[in-house]
């Protein structure tokens, strides 16, 4: 029997596996110049090491969606977490390229490509009332994950080697898998459908989703399609911040590498986690209202977001730089708060998870180019202004976000209710 708090346990589970989800992404960018220093590899044999990884975590991640609507999303998540763990462990033996790309790029990416769909679904299959409270929670892990793990990382890597910090983050990681296995459990059987009722052949067995069918059911949904792309538009700028703005900092202000490296992160996220938060509980609250006031909070946070890039493109002190660091962080937690609830919110319930990883697999494809093209482009106007340009994908992303919330999405809602009433 499960404690009435079980769901809030769940929360505190999955928030500690993306927490360490995050740090082990941002161990190997934290730890780069000494693998670099030590094993003597080129801006090319690092980038392909990044760029495998984002391929096979796009491609595969929404075949991880479809597997965990049909199969147990325990497994799916637990598995996960102990196959990126030990990848991360193996990647701090690595010897060469080759072997970093084994174990970095298709080990590492595979284990968290299986990770996401499940993890999403679960807490939406805990959270009905407050799910977009625990999804900013939930959001706030990847806050914390990248600030904290970058300051440890670089500790770890300097005091004992960037060995060392491959190994203990693995191994934290897979110690939290065992846990997982213990206290997870999958959401609640249909009221009467017990496992000695299934060995009995008396109850219905679990409904088989066909991949194909999946993939209809996001598709032809307008408000999906408007929430997949401009997710994608979201990963684009964010990707392209993550990759440059260290170097913005460094360049144009002279800072050193460890101190534009924080910089760059703490004001932003720091401002995330306090507006995700806010933005939560006022989803929630305005959802019982009217649901389709989240895809509109997503349109105004990210539109509110826009003059902030562009004053961090282009300022010239210091506080300037912070303070559009600061608001583009707090207004993109409107995005990211309303993000899972509005694609659950019209999808029917079956498909959750498959949906969500066609939209993790099309956002993070789709962001993978923005380091090339601000890369490709900075030669000719400069990072000032490259950075400045990724606000008109926000603001073009704000317009579609509004035609959803004026056009489609409480029809998508009621047809999404419909179904899974069905």
């Amino acid at each position: 029997m499960l404690h009435k708090y079980y769901k809030w346990e769940v929360l505190a589970l999955l928030w500690a596996a993306f927490f360490l989800n995050q740090a082990d992404r941002q161990v190997f960018n934290t730890v780069l110049p000494l693998i670099q220093e030590s094993m003597k590899l080129t801006a090319a044999e690092v980038g392909l090491i990044a760029t495998i990884f984002n391929l096979v975590f796009a491609l595969l991640v929404p075949i991880s969606g479809y597997l965990g609507d049909r199969f147990s999303k325990k497994a799916m998540i637990v598995s996960s977490i102990v196959i990126w763990s030990s990848a991360t462990m193996l990647t701090g033996l690595s010897t060469g390229v080759l072997m970093f790309i084994v174990f970095r790029s298709f080990a590492t990416g595979l284990g968290e490509a299986m990770f996401g769909p499940a993890n999403y679904s679960t807490i939406a299959d805990y959270h009905k009332s407050t799910r977009a409270v625990a999804m900013s929670i939930h959001q706030t892990s990847y806050y914390f994950g990248v600030i904290a793990s970058g300051f440890l990382a670089g500790y770890i890597g300097q005091r004992w080697g960037w060995r060392s910090a491959f190994l203990i983050f693995g191994a934290v990681g897979v110690l939290h898998g065992f846990v997982m296995f213990w206290r997870l459990r999958d959401k609640n059987r249909p009221e009467g459908e017990t496992p000695e009722a299934r060995a009995a052949g008396n109850s219905p067995a679990p409904e088989k989703i066909k991949f194909a069918e999946a993939m209809r059911a996001l598709f032809r949904v307008p408000t999906a399609v408007i929430l997949t792309a401009c997710f994608a538009g979201l990963i684009f700028v964010l990707t392209g911040y993550l990759t440059w703005t260290p170097t913005f900092l460094y360049e144009k202000f002279s800072m050193s590498l460890a101190d534009a490296g924080f910089n760059s992160m703490f004001y932003t996220h720091l401002a995330a986690f306090a507006g995700i938060l806010i933005a939560g509980k006022m989803s929630d609250r305005l959802a019982v209202k009217k649901p389709s006031y989240r895809i509109l909070m997503q349109s105004a946070g990210l539109l509110a977001a826009t003059p902030f890039i562009v004053t961090m493109g282009h300022a010239q002190s210091l506080t300037a730089v912070y303070i559009g660091l600061a608001g583009f962080g707090f207004a993109r937690a409107f995005f990211d708060a309303n993000t899972y609830p509005v694609l659950y919110d019209v999808i029917p319930e079956k498909y959750r998870s498959s949906a969500a990883g066609v939209m993790l697999m099309i956002g993070f494809a789709a962001g993978s180019f923005s380091p090339l093209i601000l890369g490709a482009i900075k030669p000719h106007v400069g990072l000032s202004a490259g950075i400045s340009m990724l606000a008109a994908i926000w603001a073009i992303c704000s317009v579609a976000l509004y035609a959803g919330y004026k056009f489609f999405y409480m029809d998508d809602c009621r047809k999404a209710r419909e179904c899974g009433a069905k």
